[in-house]
This record gives structure tokens, C-alpha cells and sequence, in this order.
């Protein structure tokens, strides 16, 4: 069964120094929504050797929140709005991150919430290509996630959709130009009980928030696409998906997106050359052009919104994750 963990809004005062300098915008000017998207890889790297390195929440966003110039570590950091991250471990992992995300900016714990497609996600997999087991174990969870920040956004009960399955060529079908695709859920899904649950890590979730100060309503979603897309584009039974991309949004989802002002979806699409013009349909455009897995792009950041020009292609290039994050800051 699958659990959305979207915790009540919790209105909080800040009481120290720092968090009250980043109190939410007073003019048209200042406001700004700050979107993130990034695969944390559960927060443990992969290096070359074959050895694996845990990295800590805090560490990790450090290396990942920038400023209004793209640089990270700076006085010009500024709280995120929203996160949009892939391969948590569920929401245990992901209320962890959250609060260290809080303490970060001087908030109380609760502050930043998620929503979660999966609360608990059965383990996949073995080493996960990790010299050390302990590690390895650490991503056998895997699930994606949306971090909000309340003290600027509202969500209602209401407004997340269900979760939505990825596309996938089962091994040993035909492609035939995505006439063998279908929904990578039971009962198509990767046999044996080792990798039983592989296909919980692209079950994507959306929502739609809404601007405290102003009332603008804004979407967000969080999604994995399946190794196999990079070969074969795949969103569905018999179908490549959005300009042949493997991207599909479910139907609850888009009854939220088209609910929405501003509309930002995150992707690791494990497939490289989607153009950023791929979800124009939806109005959106994509951002950051560079690699973010090794050599490859195969992350990717669409926007319906006024997104403001980056010296480094909102691509953060210090991001301590087996991806880099991309990042947009929308004026509204």
C-alpha cells in the first residue's frame, strides 16, 4: 500500500537572529521561489575505486544550496522553497534531512516538511556497487520525495496526487519503436525477490502548494525513470512518452499541474539528449545544460515560470551526490 507522508502545516514563529533574517519577502521585488532538484543517492557516494562515503544532510546541503550567483557557502544562501529529491529512503530519511535543513536556517524541527511516495519502501538489490555491505545497505531503500518549506508555502490534504508508475521494457520484449512498453509495476516488474521491489524507486509524486504572501498556486513533482529509459524510452503500455522521452505525468497529477500557476517538475530520467523544450506542452521549459552523472545529463529541471538568469547554468558543480543538483529561482 503505498503511504504519502504529508504532514499538517505547523505554523512556527522563529526566535533566533538567523531565521529571522530570512523572514519571507515584503515586495514584489524580493519575491522569489527557490527550487531545487537533486538525486541524493541516500545520501551515500559511489567513487571510483569501488568504495562508497557516506555524506551527512548538512554536508550535503551545503555543497548543494546557492546564491543568487550560483555559489554555495556564501551569507547569500538563502532557505529553499521547495526540494524536489530523488533515492530517500523513505520518509524517515527524508523528515531527517528536513529538519537539518531547518537547523540550518535557524527554523524549529517541522518547519520543513515532505511529501513521500512511499513511507517505508521494502529493500531491492545487493551492493549497490559499494566495496563496504553497510553502505551498500543504506541504498537499498529507495524512494522520491518533495521538501517544502512552510514558513512560504501552504499545502492542503487535498492537493497531493496519487503516486504514478514509470514506463519500462521488460527484458526480453521487443521494443518496436515503444510498442513493447509498458508500466513498470506488478505484474511487470523485475522477477525474483532479490529485485521484487526495484520499481518502488520511480514511483513519482506530485503536489500543489500555494504561496502564503500572494496566493499564486504552485506544482511541484519528483521523479526516477528506470535504468532501461536510457536505452529505450519507455512511459507506458505501448508508448515513449512526451517527444520520446519516457516522461508521462499521471492523470491526479495533472489535474493538479493544470491547476497551477507556476509548474516545476525534477527528473532523473536516466537518459541523456531531452530537449528543453520537451514538456513545452505543459508550458514549461527546462533548465541547465550541462553533465550531471559523470559525463552524462541525465537529470533534468523543467519550469513554468519567470526563472532568473545563472552564471553556471543552474547546475551546481560541488554537489556531494553521484549527481550534481540543478536549481531555479523564480520570481513571481
Amino acid at each position: 500500500m503505498v503511504l504519502v507522508a504529508a504532514a499538517t502545516l505547523v505554523t512556527t514563529t522563529a526566535t533566533t537572529s538567523s531565521a529571522q533574517a530570512h523572514e519571507a519577502p515584503a515586495t514584489a521585488a524580493d519575491r522569489v521561489l527557490r527550487v531545487y532538484n537533486n538525486n541524493i543517492e541516500n545520501l551515500v557516494r559511489n567513487n571510483a575505486d569501488g568504495t562508497c562515503t557516506r555524506i551527512s544532510g548538512p554536508d550535503h546541503l551545503t555543497s548543494m544550496l546557492v546564491d543568487d550567483n550560483g555559489r554555495t557557502g556564501t551569507s547569500g544562501v538563502q532557505a529553499p522553497d521547495l526540494l524536489i529529491v530523488q533515492q530517500v529512503r523513505g520518509t524517515g530519511q527524508t523528515t531527517a534531512y528536513a529538519d537539518q535543513l531547518s537547523a540550518k536556517f535557524g527554523y524549529p524541527a517541522g518547519t520543513y516538511k515532505a511529501v513521500v511516495a512511499w513511507d517505508d519502501p521494502e529493500p531491492w538489490g545487493s551492493s549497490h556497487k559499494c566495496s563496504q555491505q553497510a553502505l551498500g545497505d543504506l541504498k537499498k531503500k529507495q524512494t522520491n520525495a518533495i521538501v517544502y518549506n512552510t514558513r512560504t508555502l501552504s499545502l492542503a490534504s487535498g492537493d497531493v496526487s496519487k503516486y504514478w508508475s514509470a514506463g519500462w521494457l521488460k527484458p526480453g520484449t521487443p521494443y518496436n519503436g515503444g510498442a513493447g512498453c509498458t508500466l513498470y509495476k506488478p505484474p511487470n516488474n523485475d522477477s525474483g525477490t532479490t529485485n521484487a521491489h526495484k520499481w518502488k524507486r520511480t514511483s513519482a509524486i506530485a503536489a500543489r502548494f500555494t504561496i502564503k504572501e500572494t496566493g499564486t498556486t504552485v506544482f511541484a513533482a519528483t521523479m526516477h525513470l528506470p535504468e532501461q529509459n536510457g536505452a529505450n524510452a519507455c512511459a507506458g503500455a505501448g508508448t515513449t512518452g512526451i517527444a520520446n522521452s519516457g516522461i508521462h505525468v499521471g492523470a491526479d497529477a495533472t489535474s493538479l499541474m493544470n491547476a497551477s500557476t507556476i509548474r516545476v517538475i525534477g527528473i532523473d530520467a536516466n537518459r541523456t539528449n531531452i530537449a528543453s523544450s520537451t514538456l513545452g506542452g505543459f508550458g514549461m521549459t527546462g533548465y541547465g545544460a550541462k553533465a550531471t552523472s559523470g559525463s552524462r545529463k541525465i537529470d533534468y529541471l523543467f519550469v513554468k515560470g519567470a526563472v532568473q538568469p545563472s552564471s553556471v547554468d543552474h547546475t551546481v558543480s560541488g554537489t556531494k551526490s553521484n549527481h550534481l543538483a540543478l536549481y531555479g529561482f523564480i520570481t513571481y
